[in-house]
């Protein structure tokens, strides 16, 4: 079984969130699988020189785009039993910035289209292409339309998979056939609502649909959810399936991760308690048993971020301590800022950056994390936080009613709390509601244990993925 798995990023080389974590580690759970898995990706100017220096060179074509001809090198690395090919196009990757760029459209139509051409110079034909989010969502409908007829094409089959429908790739619509290429013939399948509109082409192109929980596959059939996309999606529900993101347990590891204090499993949990210790002596927080709350997020109100706001000073007046980490939308970030000066009773923290080191200071050191999305197709965080005993409020939606069980004191069961409305006061009450369950310490240690115990590594899921391949070869 061959895949080549299309992305936008992927860790270790260059990522930016979710998708990249997903590109770094579900690649690694299929090729355990006996799955030949090949990820491809852009060669950004941002990837580290180490990198750069360890791949090789395979050879370059050039890309037709409309009525453009592109350079497209081809680099190489093995890394942990998958390859990785890198497009290497200065001209449209070369940038500071993975996204936001003007010319994002043509940037990652080229990619769609370098994806299905530099096949014949790495020789590799998978039986299934792969293709993720709006930034590669074209390369099911370029091999329909320009590759299929070609003979080692034909007999390729496509999934497309839904990280996020809140980004479709939304242009103008001179930019089918001027930029992408697109014949009229097939101009329909990127139309939308009057725009071009990537997601949407891949969408009908794919053989297969499939988002990061089973929750959002259902979700985004819905208007709140779907973005405008809830009638192309609603026709063509028959091929959408969720399967449930996993983390990689290895990089994700409160027993060998090397920001934190020490080392802990769920066999040790009074050790987390050094680590909180630390972090609270780190922050120039009180040095206490009292609960420390923590948010390592997106400063966004599509995070939650509007709840948190309205309800601040009520969480701090629970008698907590607080730290959120995070970059995002100025109003929020001069909001939470304004609340950290406000407050005279030295409980809250907030620290305006995005780092790997503070993120897991503060999943090891928190005892509660908070997570209030008003969607979240899955979450990684939450996942992360569970892992490292630090026990998640969350909003019922996506993923996070997926993965996040309410505790229930009588049966021992459960892994955290949650709320159902996107209202303020009551993700307030989960919250009262963790606090009071973290000061019965018996009810505590137990729903750490089923925290720390649960299996989030993408073994399950990996072999779901190879399942939703067999179905299509």
């Amino acid at each position: 079984m061959k895949i080549l798995y299309a992305t936008s990023e992927s860790a270790p080389f260059l990522r930016s969130g979710g998708l990249g974590d997903v590109a770094g580690a579900l690649p690694k759970a299929l090729v355990k699988e006996g799955v030949d898995i090949r990820v491809i990706m852009p060669f950004y100017s941002g990837i580290p020189v180490h990198f750069k220096q360890e791949a090789q060179f395979l050879g370059s074509c050039s890309v037709q785009l409309a009525w453009r001809k592109q350079y497209a090198g081809v680099y190489s690395i093995l890394s942990e039993g998958v390859t990785y090919y890198f497009i290497d196009n200065e001209y449209y990757f070369a940038r500071q910035d993975l996204y936001g760029h003007y010319e994002d459209g043509e940037r990652f139509a080229f990619l769609a289209k370098a994806i299905l051409q530099t096949m014949e110079v790495t020789g590799f034909y998978p039986d299934v292409l792969h293709c993720n989010d709006w930034q590669t969502a074209l390369a099911p409908l370029f091999l329909d339309v320009f590759y299929k007829q070609k003979g080692k094409y034909s007999n390729i089959k496509s999934v497309l998979t839904i990280h996020n429908i809140q980004y479709q790739g939304s242009y103008d619509k001179y930019v089918i056939g001027d930029v992408f290429g697109v014949p009229e013939s097939a101009s329909d399948i990127v139309c939308y609502n009057g725009n071009a509109n990537m997601l949407k082409a891949g969408i009908e192109s794919a053989n297969i649909v499939s988002t990061v929980s089973q929750t959002y596959a259902q979700e985004i059939l819905t208007s709140f959810f779907a973005y405008g996309l809830e009638d192309i999606l609603v026709q063509r529900a028959y091929k959408l399936k969720g399967i449930i993101n996993g983390i990689d347990t290895e990089k994700y590891n409160p027993l060998k991760d090397k920001f934190i204090k020490i080392n802990y499993s769920w066999r040790s949990p009074a050790r987390k308690m050094q680590n909180k210790n630390d972090l609270q002596k780190s922050l120039g927080l009180e040095v206490t048993d009292k609960p420390l709350l923590g948010m390592v997020t997106r400063l966004t109100g599509h995070k939650g971020l509007d709840l948190v706001v309205r309800v601040l000073h009520d969480i701090l007046d629970l008698g907590i301590q607080m730290v959120i980490l995070g970059t995002g939308e100025a109003e929020y970030e001069l909001a939470l800022r304004k609340a950290m000066a406000e407050r005279t009773d030295n409980r809250l923290r907030v620290k305006i950056a995005f780092s790997d080191e503070w993120a897991s200071k503060i999943y090891a050191g928190a005892d509660i994390f908070l997570m209030p999305s008003k969607s979240e197709p899955c979450g990684l965080a939450q996942l992360i936080a569970l892992r490292y005993g630090t026990i998640p409020v969350v909003r019922r939606t996506g993923g996070l009613a997926d993965t996040v069980q309410a505790f229930d004191p009588t049966q021992g069961i459960g892994n955290g709390f949650d709320f159902v409305t996107y209202n303020a006061h009551d993700m307030l009450d989960a919250i009262r509601r963790a606090t009071d369950t973290y000061y019965n310490k018996d009810s505590w240690k137990n729903i750490m244990k089923n925290a720390m115990k649960g299996d989030y590594s993408w073994n399950k899921s990996a072999k779901l993925y190879k399942e939703l391949y067999k179905s299509l070869i």
